[in-house]
């Protein structure tokens, strides 16, 4: 909720009945009747405030503030919320309940008082509202502040519970005891990170290239105006994560920075970027070789996430990166280690990759992963994007509804063409798993080599060649 600021307003003066659609006639003859009553409210009528927000747009924002105003016995009348282009929230919310029975209650004992001017009740009355007004706003600021202090602790809090998970330590001596201190071996000085070059910049935070004790990495930065709950909650799992792998095909984690104003996720660089950016930024493409050694490469990256049960979510060719003669699995912010049940329902991933069964909500398991698989591996075939002339929204809809894929070129080898088919299943139970993908990459590349198509490339992992 940092940036967050905000105004009140007194609004127009209500009757229940209006609030509800119907005609209120005792409170308008009480007016008739005695003049004096016109400067303040009758017992049947509530004061509005109009509150206005203006901040940064961050996830469920409006659901946030919502809360707030329920926190402090707010009753929403009307809600406004409008959001820009360039990611700026504003909310406008009419409210009542605010410590109008103080106001009924001076006011009747001001009636009483025969010697009192209308001047002065009108003067009386408008010095109360905004008396109540100045109230409303500093309970709103201990709110907001609230929220933030909220938010803090939530990443603060997990990143101690990932700290200091209890070590199941058997007491057989077969076991080696390694001493432990109490340093977090992934918890980085920020004075130690130099940041050299801004890669990339989203909604929500910044990739730069760096140094960390004189060592090449990628630092993912969370811009502290758009930190929101959630945001916290997800920076935390994917940590959580990041620690847990180990893999020659997964992006190696190097640290994390924790402790505000800076959170941070700190991992190696890899110095030939994604593959969709050389695929569609620098228009390159790769041979055939090429595809089955970089598939196998993903594939045995994942097969590894999966045998230590984790789902990563949103695999796709931005979040696959490319250094010398190796490709490694990348970004695991939306990445989820399985319970129990092995299923999940969230929407999550980028819809031109995304599985039929998480579009449509449904459960879902570690075989999502192998259709988005799928589609990378076509692309690498064929350096498009997959339903280039579709929306997103308009390719998930057709995946789900006409059980659209992307078409298989006709002299696409035939080995290739079966495990695309087989990956883009709709039936989940149908798709073969990474283990098993590993094999069959491992078998196509036995028979490109004796058939003579496998040849030795120059140049880097992408070791393709620039499209016109």
């Amino acid at each position: 909720m940092n940036g967050l600021v905000f105004d009140v307003h007194p609004s127009q003066v209500v009757t229940p009945e209006e609030s509800t659609g119907f005609e209120s006639s005792t409170s308008f003859k009480q007016e008739e009747q005695d003049p004096q009553c016109s400067a303040f409210a009758s017992r049947d009528q509530r004061p509005l405030h109009e509150i206005i927000f203006a901040c940064d747009d961050k996830p469920k924002l409006l659901s946030q503030l919502t809360l707030l105003l329920g926190e402090l016995g707010l009753n929403i009348q009307e809600a406004h919320a409008y959001s820009t282009s360039d990611g700026y929230s504003l909310d406008i919310f009419v409210v009542d309940g605010w410590e109008y029975e103080f106001v009924f209650r001076s006011a009747g004992n001001y009636r009483k008082s025969l010697d009192l001017t209308q001047e002065w009740l009108s003067i009386w009355t408008v010095d109360l509202r905004w008396k109540i007004v100045d109230s409303l706003r500093s309970a709103l600021k201990k709110g907001v502040d609230k929220i933030k202090y909220r938010a803090w602790l939530l990443v603060q809090s997990m990143a101690a519970r990932m700290d200091h998970q209890p070590l199941e330590v058997s007491p057989s001596s077969d076991f080696v005891q390694i001493p432990a201190d109490a340093a977090d071996v992934w918890e980085i000085d920020p004075r130690l990170l130099k940041f050299e070059q801004k890669l990339a910049s989203g909604s929500f935070g910044d990739l730069y290239h760096g140094t960390y004790c004189s060592q090449d990495v990628a630092i993912k930065v969370l811009k502290p105006e758009r930190v929101s709950v959630d945001m916290l909650r997800e920076f935390a799992q994917e940590v959580y994560i990041m620690k847990k792998v180990r893999h020659k095909n997964v992006v190696q984690f190097i640290g994390a920075c924790t402790r505000p104003p800076i959170l941070c996720i700190v991992t190696e660089f890899m110095h030939g970027g994604s593959i969709f950016d050389f695929l569609y930024n620098r228009r390159g493409n790769f041979q055939l070789p090429d595809v089955i050694r970089i598939a196998s490469d993903v594939s045995k990256g994942m097969n590894y996430l999966h045998q230590i049960n984790i789902v990563h979510r949103d695999l796709k060719t931005a979040n696959l990166l490319m250094d010398d003669q190796v490709v490694k699995v990348a970004d695991f912010g939306v990445a989820r280690v399985k319970d129990q049940s092995g299923v999940m329902t969230a929407e999550t991933g980028t819809y031109r990759w995304m599985a039929p069964e998480v579009i449509e909500h449904l459960p879902y398991d570690h075989r999502a992963d192998v259709f988005s698989f799928g589609i990378v591996l076509w692309e690498l075939l064929t350096g498009k994007l997959p339903y280039e002339d579709m929306a997103p929204l308009q390719a998930a809809v057709a995946v789900v509804q006409k059980d659209l894929r992307p078409t298989i070129a006709a002299d696409t080898h035939p080995m290739l063409a079966d495990l695309l088919q087989r990956c883009w299943q709709k039936d989940p139970a149908l798709r073969p798993t990474f283990a098993e993908i590993v094999d069959i990459l491992n078998s196509i590349k036995e028979v490109l080599r004796s058939s003579g198509h496998h040849k030795r490339h120059s140049g880097r992992s992408h070791s393709g060649r620039k499209r016109g």
